[in-house]
């Protein structure tokens, strides 16, 4: 038996990463079911009335060495997995669910719980007390305390099946991205790449024991890829590798795993009551059900549209002019490729301008600036803090006055042990406990260009709003400052928690930001004023092509999550064939056979966005309402700025629309996103 002592995961304070061996995964959740089952236990048996202190904290107290154990390893699933990994995460994640589900339908607990809630208003509970309560009730309720016996078994049997599913649906996923690789060394290959594309896949090829060039399914590779090569044939093939995982048949195919995952779901929405799993899931977000979203996503509709067919009808007359072939019809491996030469001819401007002038350290630095001006935030490097892998870097985060804020990991760059993507996430959540404020671990991972044996990590402008994007989300789980930590940072509405992120991307053409990091790596030479009025001007660039692909998205999750009957695949009726029917109207360029958006559609498949992908469009509306509001005051006015961080600290201990409403004076409109995109005019 290992001692407790000597767990690295059951020990307080910083995780330490490099001393985790498998048996103390295994030790410390066998651990931490037997102290959630003591702690249950002590709450049911009680014999004292039930009070928000015996039965509400009790409760939120009850599975902390549990809720740490999962944060490393279900966080280690999507950065830094392996296959021993991937078989605890397979062994426990069922497991998990089944413990969560006796606790919901544990009839005795969920009587105190109710008790307390039916006498909520004679206990003079703080508005943040209240809303635990309310949240934990409902909690409750929404995972079937109220259902009979037999829908209770059924319930846990479905959620527990989901756990499953929706685990081997992202390795699935991570395993087709792996699988393929392109290694090129003949020079009509690789026409049109520029230097800086070449020396990056120069290095993968050299770190792969191979000679040539290496392109892969990574985000910088791929897209890189596809926006400069000239070799058609070669576009085509790389973006097949990359539209059909997960629907190639074998052990990783994802068909089979989606019918089961929408069938699942929608009888767990009927057993709920629900005639649809999205009526289910809306109940708890600021959509509040399906009409008001497909009002959002068909407002938005109506308005791109439009624009974004006389982008793709310019987009066409200049591929037939530049191929010199007047019928020439645009595929879908050619889109990034002429779009990203009409844009160089519009504005005289293009990626390779700008990446050297973008270099990950400096913009990180500059990152950590705006958040300095913004909160009077502080980000020193801690070389002492153990870290999951060797590209990790870890921060300090102090305020102003040098107080203590959060530990931040930043992980940047691709490999095969990481999930595509960018994303935040928490190791540790703030909380106030026994009066001590225990500081949030928080943590960003994303996959930006690698640094070379010629060149540190160069950025695209793409990938520095991805950068400030996720801050955005790290910011929301730094500055948290709530009692609870199911209440903390970004435990949120999932159609509010896109705000603090989508919020920081507009910084990305402010000279308050772009004067701290917009500087060429080699001469130190601050970017031209010049380049950045292109950027500017080429800001709405495909803008309404880009909303119309996020509404192809929103409709296709829409469409799998109202399904209301089961929904079976047969070979007239496959996985591709719903999704193209789903996705008519927002479908600019030709099907292609094979090619399937659902079967790696890993934010809601795999992810937590099932029945919200529209939030990303809705958070849009409040971003640019939000940057709207600071424009008027100005960019940097401290006033607006503490009043947008207490929304940002206040979590989900607020109706999002009310805290929304505090900062801003008024409920936003879509008004101002489509003059920021140029849509109505200012």
């Amino acid at each position: 038996m290992i001692c407790a002592s000597t767990n690295p995961i059951l020990q307080d304070g910083f995780i330490g990463f490099s001393k985790i061996e498998t048996k103390h995964y295994t030790e410390a959740f066998e651990k931490g079911f037997a102290e959630q089952e003591r702690n249950i236990e002590s709450i049911v048996s009680n014999k004292e009335k039930a009070t928000f202190e015996n039965t509400i904290l009790a409760l939120e107290y009850s599975d902390e060495t549990l809720s740490r154990t999962c944060s490393i390893l279900f966080n280690l699933i999507e950065a830094d997995t392996n296959d021993e990994l991937d078989s605890l995460a397979q062994k426990y994640s069922p497991i998990l669910t089944e413990k969560s589900n006796q606790i919901f339908q544990n009839e005795a607990l969920f009587k105190r719980v109710k008790e307390v809630y039916d006498g909520r208003e004679s206990l003079n509970l703080d508005a943040e007390d209240l809303k635990l309560l309310e949240d934990t009730y409902t909690s409750f309720v929404r995972n079937g305390a109220n259902l009979n016996k037999k829908d209770k078994k059924e319930f846990a049997n479905l959620s527990k099946a989901l756990s499953s599913l929706t685990l081997e649906y992202g390795q699935n996923v991570l395993k087709e991205t792996n699988s393929f690789s392109m290694t090129l060394t003949e020079p009509s290959e690789l026409e049109g790449l520029p230097d800086y594309v070449l020396n990056e896949a120069k290095h993968r090829a050299k770190e792969a024991g191979k000679e040539g060039y290496l392109f892969n399914l990574s985000a910088p590779s791929y897209m890189a890829f596809m926006k400069f090569s000239s070799n058609r044939t070669l576009r085509e093939k790389l973006y097949k590798a990359y539209n059909t995982k997960g629907n190639k048949g074998g052990d990783n195919d994802n068909n089979k795993i989606i019918e089961q995952i929408v069938n699942n779901r929608l009888r767990l929405a009927n057993i709920m009551g629900c005639k649809t799993y999205a009526d289910y899931k809306l109940q708890r977000t600021m959509a509040e059900n399906t009409e008001n979203v497909y009002d959002l996503l068909d407002n938005l509709y109506s308005n791109y549209m439009p624009v974004a067919e006389k982008e793709l009808n310019e987009l066409t007359s200049y591929a037939r002019k530049l191929t010199g072939d007047s019928t020439f019809v645009l595929q879908s491996w050619d889109w990034a490729y002429f779009s990203e030469k009409l844009q160089e001819d519009k504005y005289n401007i293009n990626e390779g301008m700008l990446k050297p002038y973008f270099e990950l350290g400096r913009v990180k630095k500059g990152v950590f600036a705006l958040a300095g001006k913004l909160y009077g935030l502080k980000f020193s490097l801690n070389d002492t803090i153990d870290k999951y892998h060797k590209d990790v870097e870890v921060y300090d985060v102090t305020d102003g006055d040098g107080k203590y804020i959060a530990t931040f990991y930043a992980d940047f760059f691709p490999r095969a042990s990481k999930q595509g993507g960018a994303w935040m996430t928490e190791f540790r959540c703030q909380k106030i406990k026994n009066g001590e404020n225990l500081r949030p671990y928080i943590s960003i991972v994303t996959n930006f260009s690698i640094p070379t044996d010629s060149t540190p990590s160069l950025l695209s402008f793409g990938e520095v709003t991805t950068l400030l994007h996720e801050f955005g989300h790290a910011l929301h789980g730094m500055l948290a400052n709530t009692k609870y930590a199911s209440m903390s940072g970004t435990n949120v509405y999932r159609d509010f928690v896109e705000l603090p992120s989508q919020f920081m991307e507009n910084f990305a053409y402010e000279c308050c930001f772009l004067d701290d990091v917009a500087i060429h790596y080699k001469t130190g030479e601050k970017i031209p004023a010049e380049y950045i009025q292109k950027l500017r001007d080429a800001e709405n660039f495909h803008v309404a092509y880009a909303c119309v692909r996020q509404l192809n998205f929103g409709y296709l999750d829409m469409a799998w999550h109202t399904l209301n009957k089961d929904w079976k695949a047969t070979a007239s009726n496959k996985v591709e064939d719903f999704e193209r029917a789903a996705c008519t109207k927002t479908t600019f360029l030709p099907t292609v056979e094979g090619c399937c958006v659902s079967t790696a559609f890993g934010h809601i498949f795999s992810g937590g966005y099932a029945a919200g992908y529209y939030s990303y469009k809705w958070s849009e509306v409040l971003d640019a309402d939000a940057f709207a509001y600071f424009k008027e005051t100005g960019v940097l006015n401290p006033d607006t700025a503490k009043k947008f961080r207490e929304m940002l600290q206040s979590g989900g201990t607020v109706n999002p629309m009310t805290l929304y409403v505090r900062f801003r004076g008024q409920k936003p409109t879509v008004d101002a996103l489509l003059k920021r995109n140029g849509i109505i005019s200012k």
